[in-house]
């Protein structure tokens, strides 16, 4: 195969961007694959960088579109197996023990998380393929819980392949101006986290305050004694 050089508009020598355009370079769709797989396990590298970048490289003939679709999305089923795998070997019992030196939370607390994902697993993992932040992290409570390894799997496709063709079809549409689709995903990554970090806060609050309320009954309790 013929492999072009990339012809980005940001210096693609240095930071995600050229390490990226260095492995489609260098090993064409399987290198986009690697990518991604690594982006799955190292949350910090950005699925928004290097799936339209990818796509890019398909419209400059580097590779084909149907190779950057599939590669990219193999590279995300790998990366989620993995973490499932953590998960598995993690377990219900670390995850209980814990738990239950965490501060600010009960069993009680964990025991409803579970029950919910019993529930709504197979939702919740389709659709935190699709959303940044926990498309990754989605796949370690799966794996806590035993979600079937095949329904995992075929879920895990599924969503990886909506989310990976919208931003590789958005590169390839875009060509060099590519990197726009990293500041709108980007947008909407920080608005998740903002929305994260709320909840977080509402519910630390709101145990802090339970914590510090009077049990209720405690000052008729006392009453009662000293009128005996």
């Amino acid at each position: 195969m013929d492999l072009m050089t990339l012809a980005l508009p940001q210096e693609p020598a240095g930071g995600i961007a050229g390490w990226a355009a260095d492995l489609v370079d260098t090993l064409g769709g399987p290198g986009a694959g690697l990518a991604i797989a690594l982006e799955n396990l190292f949350p910090p590298l950005p699925s928004e960088v290097i799936l339209p970048l990818t796509g890019f490289a398909a419209g400059q003939g580097v590779i084909s579109l149907a190779s950057a679709l599939f590669w990219t999305t193999l590279g995300s089923v790998v990366g989620a197996a993995a973490l499932y795998g953590i998960g598995v070997w993690f377990g219900r019992e670390r995850m209980h023990a814990l738990w239950a030196k965490l501060p600010l939370v009960k069993i009680s607390d964990l025991e409803r998380t579970e029950a919910w994902f019993a529930k709504h697993g197979t939702k919740a993992v389709l659709l935190g393929r699709m959303v940044p932040i926990f498309r990754s992290l989605i796949s370690v409570p799966a794996g806590v819980e035993r979600m079937r390894l095949p329904v995992f799997l075929a879920l895990t496709t599924l969503g990886s392949l909506v989310w990976n063709s919208v931003l590789v079809l958005a590169g390839y549409w875009l060509g060099d101006q590519w990197d726009v689709v990293e500041a709108y995903v980007g947008l909407l990554s920080k608005a998740v986290l903002v929305l994260v970090v709320g909840a977080v806060a509402v519910y630390v609050a709101v145990r802090v305050r339970s914590r510090n309320r009077p049990r209720s009954g405690s000052g008729s309790e006392a009453r009662h004694r000293r009128t005996h």
